[in-house]
């Protein structure tokens, strides 16, 4: 089982010199990946976790970490995919792949927030059809030229778009969501699922196996999945997987790989005394590399 870390996007560690200071060591380090997730705004006067009240863009930070990274592989934990045309996002992860040498894994969602939905003009309704039609458009858009699209959501007219991936056919896909239909989408459509902060990490071995099951009825292989959990990884009294002391959460890794997990990234953006605008940003970062040195892969 391969594992990642997470770059510092949400509250106050979130700093130019702090996403390349992480970057930087977690591929000193032996890590395979670094990764990144969306949140655009906040609503006023309703109840949100503070973890969310301030994050930078998922895609812009890891050309932030590409830049001072060579093997490392880079990733979105999740792009929603209703907030921008297929045409759009193409572009910016095809640069993303281009300008990291093929190290783009992207990490795709349907959104939940309906005041970003909102914000976006992005309709709310159908939005599983939508992501399937989504997913062939991109895959459309980074193909042989003349590319053309022609759907029942979106359009893309004959076109000549350039440049292609690094990675042939197209860098990976990865779909979140925990629904049983979700599930059945990623194991029919998808290269592999990524678990919400969310979800219980005692309890993966049934979206595993929901997935693979999709993908046999698919005819597809279903040992060409990825699974990448969200190692929400917090500082407090042992209480669950991945809590307690670092050495018990290094414990909790192999009982994640038994259920099927391919891939776990460590996340401390969830830890509000990590990922919160009002902790102590020193602070969290003597966090991160305590957390880095004691989880590295071996």
């Amino acid at each position: 089982m391969d594992v990642g870390f997470a770059l510092p996007v949400s509250g106050s560690w979130a700093t130019p010199g702090n996403v390349l200071e992480v970057a930087r060591r977690a591929e000193s380090l032996g890590y395979a990946s670094l990764w990144t997730f969306q949140r655009l705004l906040v609503p006023v006067g309703r109840p949100t976790a503070a973890v969310y009240t301030s994050v930078l863009d998922p895609v812009v930070v890891l050309g932030h970490a590409a830049a001072v990274t060579e093997r490392v592989r880079l990733g979105t934990a999740i792009v929603n995919v209703p907030y921008v045309a297929p045409a759009v996002l193409a572009k910016q992860l095809v640069t993303l792949d281009v300008l990291s040498s093929g190290r783009l894994d992207v990490g795709l969602g349907l959104g939940w927030s309906r005041p970003e939905f909102e914000a976006t003009g992005a309709p709310f309704e159908r939005r599983g059809a939508r992501a399937e039609e989504y997913l062939a458009c991109l895959r459309a858009l980074w193909g042989p030229d003349p590319v053309a699209f022609s759907g029942r959501f979106y359009q893309v007219p004959p076109s000549v778009v350039a440049p292609k991936p690094v990675q042939r056919p197209g860098p990976p896909i990865l779909l979140g969501g925990d629904a049983p239909r979700a599930l059945e989408r990623i194991g029919r459509f998808a290269d592999g699922w990524i678990s919400s902060s969310r979800a219980d990490p005692a309890a993966l071995r049934g979206p595993v196996d929901t997935v693979r099951e999709a993908a046999v009825r698919a005819g597809r292989d279903p040992d060409r999945m990825r699974f990448v959990c969200r190692g929400v990884v917090r500082d407090v009294p042992r209480s669950g997987p991945l809590t307690g002391t670092l050495e018990e959460v290094r414990a909790d890794l192999p009982r994640l790989a038994a259920q099927g997990v391919t891939e776990v990234f460590v996340d401390l953006n969830f830890d509000p005394s990590v990922g919160d605008p009002d902790a102590d940003a020193a602070a969290s970062m003597r966090r991160a590399h305590e957390v880095l040195e004691a989880l590295a892969p071996r």
